[in-house]
């Protein structure tokens, strides 16, 4: 049984943990060199500021649970399974950080038992720091926030993020693209799956949708929406199919709905 207190006071203790390796981050921000930057492929960066902000995530949560497994992007730590595991992307939107475009995030999660219980995504440059946990609802720098009361597709502005590896379903993507450029407000692509969960959670976004992620882009931002009162699905619906980023949509209860079935005229 999960206790709501226990993981309130977890969640303080790894949001002390996640502002002290922004503030790395953030130190180091238009500092890295082009010779610095290597390239895992094509579309995929990393520098020594993505390495050691997950070094001092690792030590730091390893801190706070000392049994606890970890899946993290950089492999920095041992990749093991347990009935707890923390699951980071210590720079969520790399790719705009050595760009010098201020949009990226640290994201952390706490997946218990395969269940996560427990979100934090950080955003350095803005100082925002999202955090949510099983029962205890979705906060913003200290304030309770709520997907947004959107009920018609008119209303709505969408997030998505463009495939970057995996091309084969690049014309469905495009068409859905085209269908929502049609019909909502406007449609965003800002570099950050963490970041685009969090603004979904405090109803900046009405919904997001994207394919070919991991579960580290994703696990921390789905605890926000969900204790948002948000929905977080794959393409198809089912709701646990969202946690490992293959597909994901995430959006108010009104708007899932309605845009699960725009995706799933050409997916």
């Amino acid at each position: 049984m999960v206790h709501e207190h226990d993981l309130e006071g977890l969640a303080l203790r790894v949001s002390e943990v996640v502002r002290s390796v922004a503030a790395q981050i953030a130190r180091a921000y238009g500092t890295v060199s082009e010779g610095e930057i290597e390239t895992k492929s094509r579309n995929s960066l990393v520098s020594h500021v993505d390495k050691e902000a997950e070094q001092a995530l690792v030590a730091g949560l390893h801190g706070i649970l000392p049994d606890a497994a970890f899946l993290t992007e950089e492999e920095t730590v041992d990749q093991s399974q347990a009935r707890e595991r923390w699951i980071i992307d210590p720079l969520d939107g790399t790719t705009n950080f050595l760009h010098g475009l201020p949009f990226f995030a640290i994201s952390v999660a706490l997946e218990r038992e395969g269940d996560l219980v427990l979100g934090v995504v950080h955003e350095v440059s803005r100082g925002e720091h999202f955090v949510a946990w099983q029962g205890g609802g979705t906060w913003l720098n200290g304030v309770r926030v709520k997907v947004s009361d959107h009920t018609e597709l008119g209303d709505c502005l969408i997030a998505t993020g463009f495939p970057y590896y995996d091309y084969q379903r690049m014309d469905a993507y495009i068409e859905v693209l085209k269908q929502f450029m049609l019909l909502t407000r406007g449609v965003r692509r800002l570099g950050s799956a963490a970041l685009d969960l969090a603004y979904v959670a405090c109803g900046r976004f009405d919904a997001y949708y994207e394919y070919a992620l991991q579960p580290w882009d994703v696990a921390g931002g789905i605890v926000l929406v969900r204790e948002a009162g948000g929905i977080v699905s794959d393409f198809a619906g089912d709701r646990k199919g969202g946690d490992q980023g293959k597909e994901i949509l995430a959006a108010n209860p009104d708007i899932h709905p309605l845009a699960q079935s725009e995706i799933n005229a050409y997916f």
